[in-house]
């Protein structure tokens, strides 16, 4: 009988599973055991120090000159480009892109004539000849405020008349028929060296008593 339940018995833990680890110290041996045959093989193992120097190597060696290239020419686009001249305005240019002077525009038009020039910001702008023969001290921006039609001066009614939708303006370039909401821009005229420049007009619109919108 005592035989017989010996036999069972071994049989029994034959069955059972062998406990994988048996206690902590083991699994932190095992654990750390590749570790440790690195460094005794050899193996570099950056401290945290080298590992911070080298992520600021690459941030400033990869990283920000990729971000700069893009975000420079991104800032540098809106930043209004320098004109010529001491006050830094634009010269007026022909259709032919070649700077107006007083002498030859005064030789080839005469009293009253009122023609487009490129002005700031390469907009439609007219010149305007006044009695005395000389070039109106300002120039009327061309665009019409209600969508951007060029708008041509109708000599037989005094006006600024827009083909697109109708808009009037008086001979200053004051608004005195709708759908256009404005009067046409103004801009300084000076003169640099004998060439016609154009300046940027901030102060009160002459015509309204209010500040220029074009700012």
């Amino acid at each position: 009988m005592k035989l017989v339940i010996a036999c069972l018995a071994a049989t029994a833990s034959a069955l059972v599973a062998p406990a994988a680890f048996s206690t902590k110290a083991q699994v932190r041996q095992i654990a750390t055991a590749p570790q440790m045959a690195l460094v005794e093989e050899g193996s570099f193992v950056p401290d945290m120090e080298r590992r911070n120097i080298m992520n600021l190597v690459l941030l400033f060696g990869g990283v920000l000159p990729a971000v700069g290239g893009l975000a420079i020419p991104y800032v540098l686009f809106f930043i209004p480009r320098g004109g010529g001249g001491g006050g830094g305005g634009l010269p007026a240019l022909t259709k032919a892109g070649d700077a107006v002077t007083f002498d030859s525009w005064l030789g080839s038009h005469k009293v009253g004539d009122r023609e487009l020039v490129q002005g700031l910001k390469g907009d439609a702008t007219y010149l305007i000849v006044d009695e005395d023969k000389t070039i109106r001290d300002y120039g009327i921006n061309a665009v019409c405020t209600h969508l951007g039609c060029v708008v041509p001066w109708n000599k037989a009614a005094n006006k600024y008349m827009c083909p697109c939708h109708g808009s009037q303006y008086d001979q200053t370039g004051k608004v005195v028929r709708g759908p256009a909401p404005l009067s046409l821009a103004l801009a300084h005229i000076t003169d640099d060296k004998g060439v016609v420049t154009f300046s940027p007009w901030t102060e009160t619109d002459f015509r309204t008593g209010l500040k220029p919108w074009w700012k």
